[in-house]
């Protein structure tokens, strides 16, 4: 069984990555995201481990995501990250890229006309990089287009 470490903003975010859930629910997961009531509603019954915020331009909460990542990481040794932002993926995909664990970024749905920050700032360390429209393909070379999740 593979063990899937799932890290995302809440809200919106997360909702995408609930969709891959005929994947994952064979899979061991654990969710790092944020300890807000739309986040624990939607992930009754899963090891929810929650992150700090907000993400955005805020030093702080970036360097205690990053002791987290290095925690979470060494603890638990996901075969594999799993996100699809936002700010919050960017520590965790470095400590991971650092310790050889593979990563998957999906970049969002509603985003298609223009590239993401957090897209932009994990792609050169992301094992692989997924997009749902082929306008982000365009913008994003060398990603994989693996389709729509709605």
């Amino acid at each position: 069984m593979t063990r899937v470490l799932f890290v995302s903003s809440a809200g919106g975010h997360l909702s995408q990555l609930l969709q891959l859930k005929p994947w994952w629910v064979n899979h061991e997961r654990r969710w790092v995201t944020f300890d807000l009531s739309d986040a624990r509603s939607k992930l009754v019954g899963e090891d929810l481990i929650p992150a700090h915020y907000p993400t955005t331009r805020n030093v702080l909460n970036a360097a205690r995501n990053l002791r987290l990542a290095h925690r979470v990481l060494g603890e638990w040794a996901p075969d594999v990250v799993i996100s699809n932002g936002a700010g919050v993926a960017v520590p965790f995909f470095a400590l991971a890229k650092a310790r050889g664990i593979p990563t998957v970024y999906l970049e969002v749905y509603d985003r298609i006309d223009s590239r993401t920050l957090t897209g932009r700032l994990v792609k050169p360390i992301t094992t692989k990089f997924c997009v749902q429209w082929p306008e982000q393909a365009r913008l994003n070379p060398g990603s994989v287009l693996v389709g729509p999740l709605y």
